[in-house]
């Protein structure tokens, strides 16, 4: 085990972790730290506690000093500098004709560096512009070019649901995010419905996306067959997941249909399908509602017999047809 501290740069950026050095730092602290960049001021996140060496990156860099009021003023200095250096880079960039937009501007805290971050379609050509800014700032540029979804986490905004957006509030890395997780939501799959401020897929399908899968899990998939508890057998007209209800189409008296509505819990079907690591598809461990290996022959015969194509399976033959 090894003793760390968690310091964060900016507003929802990358945890990075040092070596206390003795000090008793707790959350909130400012601290004064050496990185890649050289000399930072940081915001403490995570206090003073040891965690297994493992998840650490060596060298574990020392901390140099908690920050003092001096430290406080130069930074708050920086950040007034930060504003005026926007607004020249931005002059430079139409003085130089350059199809780029700027993001945001950022001085190292011993300013021996300012980084401009900049979004463009392609490739810029901007060494005439970096020796423009050098003349003027006196100091080393660096110019960086990011993606949309990094230039929403540094802009911030407000999302569809009314809240700060996630990665500029806590999210520290982006987690990958597909249009799978939608589908396993049942949510719509328009563009616009299931897209954030930055055009990107909402990272916030991610946050329930384990609940779905375990969930869906325990539900028959609509258009299969199953036997109810009270003796009878269906076609799965809808499912209601978070409440796990099963709406089924049963037939009684012989001919007549109806839609019932059973928890699920009382129904027999064949389990469903899922990946596993090999790519192929494998049967859930657990059958379920403990369906017998007779029942379960009677469900695939009712599926022979009934000769219904799936949802998916009708879509798919009414589009080769016409």
């Amino acid at each position: 085990m090894i003793t760390i501290i968690g310091v964060r740069f900016r507003t929802a950026g990358k945890i990075y972790y040092f070596d206390p050095a003795g000090r008793k730092i707790k959350t909130g602290d400012h601290v004064i730290v050496e990185t890649a960049r050289g000399i930072e001021y940081g915001y403490v996140v995570l206090g003073s506690r040891e965690v297994d060496e493992s998840k650490v990156v060596p060298p574990l860099k020392p901390v140099i000093r908690m920050a003092t009021p001096e430290d406080e003023a130069v930074e708050a200095k920086n950040k007034e500098k930060e504003k005026a250096a926007f607004k020249i880079c931005q002059e430079k960039i139409k003085k130089h004709n350059l199809e780029m937009k700027l993001i945001d501007a950022e001085y190292t805290f011993d300013n021996n560096k300012v980084l401009f971050y900049f979004t463009a379609d392609g490739r810029i050509d901007f060494r005439e512009l970096v020796k423009d800014l050098a003349s003027v700032f006196k100091t080393r540029i660096e110019l960086r070019q990011v993606g949309v979804r990094d230039e929403t986490k540094i802009m911030g905004g407000i999302g569809i649901c009314g809240r700060t957006l996630c990665c500029h509030s806590y999210l520290s890395e982006f987690i990958p995010v597909s249009i799978k997780m939608a589908k396993e939501q049942n949510l719509s799959l328009n563009p616009s419905k299931i897209s954030g401020v930055c055009g990107r897929l909402m990272c916030c399908l991610k946050n329930e996306e384990e609940t779905y899968e375990v969930l869906n899990s325990r539900l028959p998939g609509v258009g299969d067959y199953v036997l109810t508890s009270d003796g009878l057998k269906g076609e799965v007209h809808s499912v209601n997941v978070l409440r796990q209800l099963v709406k089924v189409v049963v037939v009684v008296n012989k001919d007549d249909k109806e839609i019932r509505e059973y928890p699920a819990d009382q129904l027999k079907f064949k389990p469903r399908k899922k990946k596993g690591k090999g790519g192929k598809g494998q049967a859930q461990n657990q059958v379920q509602g403990d369906v017998s290996e007779e029942e379960l022959k009677e469900l695939e015969e009712l599926e022979k017999r009934e000769g219904k194509p799936k949802p998916r399976e009708k879509k798919r033959r009414e589009k080769n047809n016409g």
